[in-house]
């Protein structure tokens, strides 16, 4: 991810672009990085280390949307819909 990439998702995401520390911003970066490496993962299929990595990302991104949940249900809503994370 660039530094010009993430700076669009902390914007987009966050009150400012230095507002990097909101849990929408947080899953908004995550997600990216999580898109990336899934694509990474089908040219390079034997990297477990890499896929290590992947699944602490995806963990992480729940325990925050799960924080989202107990905070603001509809917060949680939004950034489900707008990055599309459910199927």
């Amino acid at each position: 991810m660039t530094k010009e990439e993430k700076l669009e998702l902390v914007k987009k995401f966050g009150k400012d672009e230095k507002d990097s520390g909101k849990s929408e911003v947080q899953i908004a970066l995550l997600t990216k990085r999580i898109n990336d490496l899934t694509a990474h993962f089908n040219v390079h299929k034997k990297d477990h280390h890499s896929r290590r990595g992947l699944m602490m990302m995806v963990g992480k991104r729940r325990r925050l949307l799960d924080y989202l949940i107990a905070k603001d249900i509809t917060r949680y809503r939004a950034i489900i819909k707008e990055l599309n994370i459910r199927k």
